[in-house]
C-alpha cells in the first residue's frame, strides 16, 4: 500500500467532505451535528489557502483517503505561534498508518513555519487518537468536563500539546 501525501485541490472536496460528514454523523471527532455542504467545505478551503494553512490530502492510487490541517489556536495576537490540527482518515483506512503519515507531515510544516505549539482537541472517549498523539510526544495538558454534548451525552474534550522547539 503506497500512500501519497501532497497539498490538497479544490478537486479533493468532495473526498474531504466524505471523510468529515461520515465523522459528524458516527463519531464524536467532530462536535457538529448537522453535515457540512459542498458551499460550506468551499468556504472552509478558502479560509484555510488564504490563510496559508495546509491541508494535506493522503492518497492511494486515485483516491483521497484522509487528510490533516491546522488553523489558529484562537485569535488573539498573543497566541500567533500556536496551531491546532485535525487529522481524518476514511473509516476503511483507520489505524493503517494513514494518519501517523498525515500528523508527521503537518508537524514537520508548522516546524518550518516557525510554529512554537501544537495542539489538538480530542474527545475524552477517543483513546485511540490520545494513545496516537502520544507517540508524537503530545502531553495531555487539560481536560474539560462536559464541554460538548451530543448524541444525547455530555463529551468531555482532552487538550494534547505539542511544544515544537
Amino acid at each position: 500500500m503506497e500512500i501519497k501525501l501532497r497539498n490538497a485541490s479544490v478537486e479533493d472536496l468532495t473526498s474531504i467532505l466524505s471523510i468529515v460528514n461520515h465523522s459528524i454523523l458516527h463519531t464524536t471527532a467532530i462536535y457538529d451535528y448537522e453535515p457540512r455542504t459542498m458551499a460550506q467545505q468551499q468556504v472552509w478551503f478558502d479560509e484555510k489557502i488564504n490563510l496559508g494553512c495546509p491541508i494535506i490530502v493522503a492518497q492511494l492510487n486515485n483516491d483521497v483517503i484522509g487528510f490533516g490541517t491546522y488553523g489558529s489556536f484562537r485569535v488573539k495576537i498573543a497566541y500567533q505561534f500556536t496551531v491546532e490540527h485535525s487529522v481524518y482518515v476514511a473509516e476503511d483506512y483507520i489505524g493503517k498508518g494513514v494518519g501517523k503519515l498525515l500528523l508527521a507531515e503537518l508537524i514537520s510544516i508548522a516546524k518550518s513555519q516557525n510554529y512554537h505549539a501544537m495542539i489538538g482537541c480530542i474527545d475524552a472517549e477517543n483513546k485511540g487518537s490520545i494513545a496516537f498523539h502520544e507517540k508524537f510526544g503530545f502531553k495531555i495538558s487539560g481536560n474539560l468536563k462536559q464541554v460538548g454534548f451530543k448524541f444525547d451525552r455530555w463529551l468531555d474534550l482532552v487538550l494534547m500539546q505539542l511544544l515544537l522547539k
